[in-house]
This record gives structure tokens, sequence and C-alpha cells, in this order.
């Protein structure tokens, strides 16, 4: 089984789920439910992969105070090697507050410890002995950024592969080194949201094909329409599965956790596709990111079970 290193974020999600209207200025609106759960793209990716069996170790920054520590016990109960985040430094660990309901929602951040972590924090030493480098939330990570490329350089001379997420970008510019750092990316997983920002294409296809690097695999997130990627010039598409969503948060992480999962296994891309569309399914079951994250039987069992 291939070792995946995660580089990125980790804070708390405060989610507020099922709400009757959307919050405005100067009205108080209620909810149905509300949990405080493991929260950021990076940190709910590790977690999906350790679900599936996949060896998973960690480097971020935390605040050396509750919800750090809430964190940091939250991947280690699962198997995780955290022992090269670093705690402390004088941050607070963020949070996001996220106002959930089954179709969607909307997320509110406090930055903390997310932005701080800088490519010298992953040092050669993290890397070696691995397989796979996966960064997520390009966008707020704004330490990591500027090292990004050559953090993937770096990676790929000690054998790795890597892979991106970029999340969205809350300044609307949607550049940032992204593109010096997609030449030495292998796999890119934006969501459609993110894919028409930074093409301009409303079709997903085009898009596709405009991001078309010849070396970085676009791995498009098509929410209730499914998955899609280009192979060898044609376009694979795999539908969304049927599920009773409960909260949508960290969806697009637990299929990057499927898709990872079957991809380093060398499998097909339409397998790679398939997984990735169940897990991100099944993790919408349950509030926040990881509580509903499939293993690898339970996902398994789900595709015969809608197999086509």
């Amino acid at each position: 089984m291939k070792k995946v290193l995660c580089a990125g974020e980790i804070n708390v999600d405060l989610v507020l789920q099922g709400y009757t209207e959307f919050p405005v200025p100067g009205k108080e609106v209620l909810v149905e439910d509300s949990q405080l759960v493991l929260g950021s793209a990076t940190a709910i990716l590790a977690m999906g992969l350790a679900r599936l069996g996949t060896p998973v170790a960690f480097v971020g920054r935390v605040g050396d105070d509750l919800w750090g520590h809430y964190c940091l016990d939250d991947m280690a109960g699962r198997g995780i090697d955290v022992s090269r985040v670093i705690r402390g430094g004088g941050l607070k660990t963020g949070i996001t507050v996220s106002i959930t309901h089954a179709a969607d929602r909307a997320l509110v951040t406090y930055m903390g410890a997310i932005s701080a972590l800088t490519a010298a924090d992953v040092p050669d030493a993290a890397i070696s002995g691995g397989n796979h480098l996966h960064v997520s939330s390009f966008f707020l990570q704004e330490a990591l950024r500027p090292g990004l490329p050559d953090l993937f350089a770096r990676a790929h001379r000690a054998g790795l592969t890597t892979s991106l997420d970029t999340g969205f970008d809350p300044s609307g510019t949607w550049d940032g080194g992204l593109r010096e750092t997609l030449r030495e990316t292998d796999l890119f997983f934006p969501n459609e949201v993110e894919l028409q920002a930074l093409t301009g294409c409303d079709d997903p296809a085009e898009g596709l094909r405009k991001l078309d690097n010849g070396r970085t695999r676009v791995v498009a997130k098509l929410g209730r329409e499914g998955a899609m990627t280009l192979d060898g010039g044609s376009i694979v598409h795999v539908p969304a599965y049927p599920v009773g969503a409960v909260d949508t948060t960290g969806a697009g992480d637990s299929f990057n956790a499927g898709f990872l999962h079957r991809w380093l296994a060398g499998a097909p891309v339409a397998e790679c596709l398939r997984l990735g569309a169940a897990c991100g399914g099944l993790s919408t079951r349950g509030l926040g990111g990881t509580a509903t994250q499939p293993t690898l039987e339970e996902a398994e069992a789900f595709i015969r079970q809608h197999a086509r």
C-alpha cells in the first residue's frame, strides 16, 4: 500500500445544518442541528484516505489550543501520523463556520494557523519514504503557495507523485502562480465552480481541454452531474450516486480520497472516478466531512449495489 503525505491546513468546522432560509444581515434564522467537527480540505482528505486503508502522514500547523488538540486527537485516532505537525508559535487554530443544507453550503472562515504553513516546513526528511504528496486549499495557504512548485519538484525528484486541490479563491483572482504549480502536478481536482472560474468555460469538457498542459490529469468534480476527466483525449464521465444527503461539507475532499486510493493502486481511470464518486456521496450522510466517510468495503458494496 502506497503512503501519502498530506501538507496543509488543519482547522475545526462548526457545522450549522438545516436552515429554513439563508441568514442575511439584521435577521436571525434557526437551524435544525449543530456539531463541532474536524474541518479543512486537506485534513478531511487525509481522514478519507485513512478510512480506506491508505497509510497517511501529515505536515501542518495548529495552535497549541483546545481546537488544535481536538483536531490532532481526531486525526491520530484514525491512524494518521501527525508527528510532524507544528504546534503553537503564537498562532490560533483556524475555524470555519459551515452554514449547510442538503443541497449546498456557505463557509465563513477565521484563518488562524491555516495560512501559516510554508514549503520549508515540509523538509526532504518528511518527503522521504512516501509515495505521493497531496496539497489542498491552494488559495487559502498563502505562505505555502509561493514555494509549492519547488516543493512538488522536490517530491518528484524523490520519486513521489503529486496532487492538488485549489479550493475556492476568496480574492476572486484565480491565479497566485497556479499554472506554474500545475506544471509540477500529476493530479488536479477542481470542482465545477473552480473549473469555470479558472477557464471561463461553462462546458466542463471544454474546461478540461483548456487546462490540459500535457502533464497534469485534471479531474472535474461536478456535484450532481458526477465527475469527468480526459483520457487519451476522450472524455471519461461517471454519474453521481443517489444518496440522501444530510451535509455536503467535505464531499469533494472525500471524492479526492477515493480517486487517489484507486489511482495509487494503478486502477483504470473509470474505476478511480467511481470510487471517488462513491466516497464523496457516502460522506454526505452525516454532519461534517469525516463522520460518514466509508471504508473500502462499504464503498465497494455501494458501487456494486448501484452498478449500471
